[in-house]
């Protein structure tokens, strides 16, 4: 007897092969290159001219088991927006690329982490229909070099170009490095769990209509 399939199951030639992707993007603005392995051990190259913002990266690396070089070249003289909003664009294409028709993923992703005072917590959807929900009511408008107004920027660029569902809420804090370390740390844990292979739904579509 031949059992037919759920749409959307073929696997793909080898299900278990590393998820890798290399993006660049040049403009006027940035010139930034980002290679990541979702499969990874959590190794990072970080480069982008605002230390903060490389600690913030390395978490998601870290936390994510996800290896990542990024490398940018931005308008620091200016301030560090076109940068940090860059590289959210090209995390998230590179995200898109390597994640390929998402067959076999969970999908859904949350977390829940604490630093001291602080809690956040992150859920995301990998659904294709990019969205971004945002609350962390900072404490302070600068970390180091990093403005705190351009985590929304770097999120809002990563969720539209990832093709991605994202809820971020700083539920608790005092101090604005554990504020934003601790949405950083949640938001890893959550691309990790979404992100992680179903052996029960091997070479399956995540969602009723078959593709995402």
């Amino acid at each position: 007897m031949t059992t037919a399939l759920p749409a959307g199951s073929d696997a793909p030639a080898d299900p278990n092969a590393d998820r890798t992707a290399e993006v660049s993007r040049n403009t006027a603005e940035t010139k930034i290159t980002v290679r990541i392995n979702l499969d990874g051990t959590g190794r990072a190259t970080l480069a982008t001219g605002i230390g903060f913002f490389d600690h913030m990266l390395d978490q998601i690396a870290r936390h994510g088991l996800i290896d990542l070089d990024i490398r940018a070249d931005g308008d620091l003289y200016i301030d560090g927006h076109h940068t940090v909003e860059d590289v959210g664009i090209t995390l998230g294409q590179a995200f898109a690329k390597a994640v390929g028709d998402k067959k076999g993923i969970r999908r859904y992703g949350h977390a829940y982490v604490p630093l001291d005072e602080a809690l956040s917590r992150v859920v995301i959807d990998f659904s294709g229909r990019p969205g971004l929900h945002l609350h962390i009511p900072f404490t302070a408008g600068m970390i180091g070099t990093l403005d705190t107004q351009l985590v929304y920027k770097f999120f809002q660029g990563f969720s539209n170009h990832a093709g991605v569902t994202l809820h971020i809420d700083n539920l608790k804090g005092i101090n604005a490095h554990h504020q934003c370390e601790t949405v950083f740390k949640a938001f890893a844990r959550a691309l990790r769990a979404a992100l992680e292979r179903d052996p029960r739904s091997a070479g399956v579509i995540p969602s009723t209509k078959g593709s995402l």
